[in-house]
């Protein structure tokens, strides 16, 4: 469960925690398990710190970005895709289209470039990108480095501080 989904604040958010570099510390001893100057939290398998506060899980990252910001977005973007970097500069305030744009490469993606596909019918590397609503065709290529370049130059324009370079 988020923050958002119940009432906390950035002065209860400061109360309990203590920001170092990207992590949270108790400020607070909770319990017989939890003293103050522990890291708070333990990482899922995603990758994300959970925090359990007021009986409700918490990701730091959104946290972090409460007490320095004072709300919470919808959706918090790390900014160089890693989900343990919860440092204030690396966490932003996105759409869920930015945060689409700023993704890592998908697990079964071939080329090992987001947006490109050889299509064995033309024998050519495909470069298509989603922005705005809207799937630009960017063309067919005889080398995967034209596509590369074509679809970098795209992401630039259309996704622009969001966009994540191949």
């Amino acid at each position: 469960m988020a923050i958002k989904d119940f009432d906390i604040t950035k002065e209860i958010l400061h109360q309990y925690f203590e920001y170092k570099d990207g992590v949270l510390y108790w400020k607070l001893s909770v319990s017989n398990n939890v003293k103050a100057g522990y890291k708070a939290g333990c990482t899922n398998n995603n990758g994300y710190t959970i925090i359990k506060l007021f009986k409700k899980y918490i990701y730091a990252h959104r946290a972090i970005f409460m007490m320095f910001n004072d709300y919470v977005p919808n959706i918090v973007d790390h900014i160089d895709g890693n989900a343990r970097n919860n440092r204030i500069e690396n966490l932003r305030d996105t759409s869920k289209a930015q945060n689409a744009w700023n993704s890592k490469l998908h697990k079964n993606n071939s080329s090992g470039i987001r947006g490109v596909s050889w299509n064995k019918q033309t024998g050519k590397w495909k470069a298509e990108i989603r922005a705005n609503g809207q799937c630009y065709f960017l063309g067919r290529f005889s080398t995967l480095e034209s596509a590369k370049k074509a679809i970098d130059l795209a992401r630039n324009k259309y996704h622009g501080k969001y966009a994540r370079i191949n």
